[in-house]
C-alpha cells in the first residue's frame, strides 16, 4: 500500500507493547511496502491522523529527527524520504521499491551556506 507526503506511521497503533516507532513521510512513497521494527511490519494500516501519546516510546540507534532518503542509495527509486520522529529502538529496515533502507540511508544535514549566493570578494553580501 502506497503512502503519501504527510502520512505518519505509528507502531503503537497496532502494537502497543513495542518501542513505538513514529515515522513521518516527507516525500515519495509510491513504492512503499513496509517498515520492519521490533519484528512487526508497519504498513499503510498504521497511518494515523495525529500523534496520540509520546509516553513509553523507546529510542535506539536512530537519532530523533533523522531523515532516511531512498534516493541517496537508489537514484532510480520513487524517492521515499522519511523522518524518524520518536521511538526506533527495534528499527531494522524500510522496504520500498524492492530496496532496503537501513541506517546507511541517513541523510546528512548540511547547515552550510543555505540559500543565496556566494559572497563577492571584498564586497558586501546579504539579502537586505
Amino acid at each position: 500500500m502506497a503512502v503519501k507526503k504527510g502520512d505518519i506511521l505509528d507502531e503503537f497503533k497496532r502494537h502497543p507493547g513495542s518501542c513505538g516507532l513514529l515515522v513521518k513521510i516527507m516525500a515519495g512513497g509510491e513504492g512503499f511496502e513496509k517498515v520492519i521494527c521490533c519484528d512487526h511490519e508497519l504498513t499503510g494500516e498504521d497511518v494515523v491522523a495525529e500523534i496520540r501519546t509520546r509516553l513509553g516510546r523507546k529510542r535506539g540507534r536512530l537519532p530523533v529527527a533523522v531523515v532516511l532518503d531512498e534516493k541517496k542509495l537508489y537514484p532510480d527509486s520513487c524517492g521515499l524520504r522519511v523522518m524518524i520522529m520518536d521511538g526506533g529502538a527495534g528499527f531494522k529496515e524500510i522496504l520500498c521499491c524492492g530496496h532496503s533502507l537501513t541506517l546507511t540511508a541517513m541523510r546528512s544535514l548540511d547547515l552550510g551556506q543555505g540559500r543565496g549566493t556566494t559572497p563577492a570578494p571584498g564586497g558586501q553580501h546579504g539579502t537586505a
